[in-house]
């Protein structure tokens, strides 16, 4: 199973180490599933780490050393063409749907916009990838 974490997700188990996206991780090196990312989400997840109110919870050495992780953990695909007919209302996002059916990857997101296309494309929640496991 194949499955690429929104940024939202990673960030969230980067700050905590209880709910499903810090089980997520702890699954996935645990071979449970195969997580997919791109240049383009670490680089949104390096940039959220390195929001202010995020670096007060989490310091810059622990940021890079959980990014360096993920690019050791996961496969690192290209980022995919975009001109997918399937689009997210947030077109920010449209890169990670592009990238889920690219690398035919279930997109696990706490994200409305995302889970509203759940008819089109496999998208789930955390909690749901987890229970899913």
């Amino acid at each position: 199973m194949r499955a690429a974490l929104d940024a939202n997700v990673l960030v969230s188990a980067a700050l905590s180490q209880a709910g499903a996206p810090a089980a997520l991780l702890e699954r996935c090196l645990l071979g449970e599933f195969e997580l997919v990312v791109s240049a383009r989400l670490l680089a949104e997840v390096e940039r959220a780490l390195a929001y202010p109110k995020i670096r007060a919870r989490l310091a810059a050495d622990d940021a890079a050393a959980f990014v360096s992780m993920l690019r050791e953990l996961a496969e690192v695909a290209d980022d995919p063409e975009q001109g997918s007919a399937i689009r997210s209302r947030d077109p920010g996002d449209d890169y990670l749907v592009a990238l889920a059916r690219a690398e035919r990857a279930t997109l696990v997101s706490g994200d409305a916009h995302l889970l509203g296309l759940r008819k089109a494309i496999p998208v789930v929640s955390p909690r749901e990838f987890l229970d899913s496991l």
